[in-house]
């Protein structure tokens, strides 16, 4: 039986929905590591919500919770997506300040080296994880979102909490916020053709490798020194910049491509301690696109 039987009916569900929207999209993005995935997980929720008849559950938050875990399990358990699948149908728009829960209040609060080591988790160790260990969920609801016993889901977030304790270090997070600044100062001096600014953050020595797929000529394409590599980066920019985002890319800040939310290019970046770029490795090939790790990062 649907739940929007009367407009009335309609109308309460959604104000419903709408005070837990915030949580809701918080368990996603902790579980995906990806605000656009978590946007869609909660999506599918109030679709469900639509769909299903409520009226004997008498706790709509727990029951909405375990459904968008639910929703997300499933997306992590089929995550690695062709590229000619859209990473997601529209790039973030600006920060809402009247959200309470906003992508970068989520990125803060959980942060790049958490995303990274979340990421080396399997699906059910991260969401019993998660929900327990964030989310405060009983293992006995934990075990019902995996379908396993309360003892099977204890023993998921035992394992998951260990590998999460024992990283990342503090050198880890602060060189994920080292890339991440470099990675934003290239992308923006990128967009807006500041080739000074774009010089400033690549080494001397920067080496540019490009696949077949991402090349003019068909074929592979390599070049060093900063002047050869800021000027097809620059020419590369004019056409890309405005549908690129960072991303963490196999766990380190790189850029992706993604022109109506279908991926296209992914740049890996190799940064030094001295916060300059030394190697840009851009990958076409839908083949290695398809074993990249891929979250995007809110900008």
């Amino acid at each position: 039986m649907s739940n929007t039987d009367d407009t009335g009916g309609t109308d309460a569900l959604t104000a419903a929905f709408e005070q837990n929207r915030a949580h809701l999209r918080g368990v996603a993005y902790r579980l995906l590591g990806s605000m656009t995935d978590a946007d869609d997980a909660v999506q599918e929720t109030w679709l469900r919500l639509t769909s299903t008849d409520t009226s004997a559950v008498e706790n709509l938050g727990g029951w909405l919770t375990t459904v968008v875990a639910r929703v997300a399990l499933n997306m992590l358990r089929t995550r690695r997506r062709r590229p000619e699948e859209p990473i997601e149908d529209d790039w973030p728009e600006a920060i809402d300040a009247a959200v309470p829960e906003d992508e970068a209040v989520l990125a803060d609060s959980v942060g790049l080296a958490l995303i990274v080591v979340l990421d080396t988790l399997t699906p059910a160790e991260r969401l019993a994880f998660v929900l327990h260990d964030l989310f405060a969920m009983p293992f006995t609801e934990v075990g019902a979102v995996l379908g396993r016993s309360p003892e099977a889901a204890r023993q998921l977030a035992s394992r998951g909490r260990r590998r999460v304790r024992g990283a990342p270090s503090p050198d880890r997070a602060a060189d994920l916020a080292r890339q991440r600044a470099v990675a934003t100062a290239f992308l923006a001096a990128s967009r807006g053709g500041d080739l000074a600014a774009l010089v400033a953050v690549l080494d001397e020595e920067v080496s540019l490798s490009t696949d077949a797929f991402a090349s003019v000529s068909g074929r592979p394409v390599q070049a060093r020194g900063v002047q050869a590599v800021s000027r097809g980066a620059m020419v590369a920019a004019s056409i890309r910049a405005g549908s690129s985002r960072l991303a963490l890319i196999d766990g380190d800040v790189g850029i992706v491509f993604a022109p109506a939310g279908q991926l296209r290019i992914a740049l890996k970046l190799s940064i030094s301690d001295e916060r300059k770029i030394t190697a840009i490795d851009v990958i076409a090939d839908p083949s290695r696109l398809r074993e990249l790790r891929l979250a995007v990062l809110p900008d």
